[in-house]
């Protein structure tokens, strides 16, 4: 159950900076592996209005496993074969956040090593340049998720970012910060003045320091947003 909850805050959490785009973003959480089985957001869920007990739990089809509903083409295309193809991606956050998805819009986009925020990414962002339309065939999903390689960013181009972590703490985590990173590069780029770079030895040398797998501290930041929600909607956890 604290899987759950911790899910359902996590929506709560990105709707608090943006993080949903309708009704159309979806998050999930591997549960087990064989068979596949994964919570989601039913369709037409506001993640303003995430509850715990009200996420489905769905097989590799989409198929809500209690309820019998339909998933939806999003949950068997992107999220079942990202979980699929990459085993330590238990966790999948996909959203249409303004900032980050402002970057994917651009030629070339990329989110430069220009903010200490955008360190936290330096060399763990994949890049997919081809947008093919909206993911209605499995093979979309299939290609999008093998595009993602080994890192924890993917970005989409035209449309939107995936992040993945081993824990919901850890994909939080990296979404919240990915938005503010991509937020301050486009503040910066309205300047219309170069961006100023961080040289690689000090990106490197940063990235150490912060720490690839960082649980201790995301669990911290999870933590201070459950705090948050029990205080101001309480109703997540139900």
């Amino acid at each position: 159950m604290e899987d759950r909850k911790d899910l359902a805050a996590v929506f709560r959490g990105a709707a608090m900076f943006s993080g949903q785009a309708g009704v159309c973003s979806h998050f999930s959480l591997r549960v087990s592996d064989d068979p596949l089985r994964f919570l989601l957001n039913p369709w037409g869920m506001y993640f303003s209005e995430a509850r715990a007990s009200e996420l489905m739990l769905v097989d590799e089809n989409g198929v809500d496993q209690v309820a019998g509903r339909d998933g939806g083409f999003a949950a068997f295309n992107i999220h079942a074969q990202v979980h699929a193809i990459h085993p330590e991606a238990r966790c999948v956050l996909h959203t249409h956040m303004p900032y980050a998805t402002a970057i994917t819009m651009l030629d070339k986009g990329r989110l430069e090593p220009a903010s200490q925020e955008a360190l936290r990414f330096y060399d763990d962002i994949a890049y997919d340049d081809s947008y093919n339309g909206l993911a209605h065939d499995p093979r979309e999903g299939e290609r999008i998720a093998r595009r993602m390689g080994n890192k924890h960013v993917l970005f989409l181009a035209h449309h939107g970012v995936i992040v993945v972590g081993p824990s919901v703490a850890q994909a939080f985590d990296h979404l919240y910060y990915l938005e503010r990173a991509a937020q301050l590069q486009v503040l910066a780029m309205s300047c219309n003045r170069p961006l100023r770079m961080v040289p690689d030895d000090i990106a490197h040398k940063t990235v150490s320091q912060f720490g690839r797998e960082r649980e201790h501290w995301a669990r911290l930041h999870l933590d201070a947003l459950r705090r948050k929600l029990d205080c101001e909607h309480p109703e997540y956890a139900s």
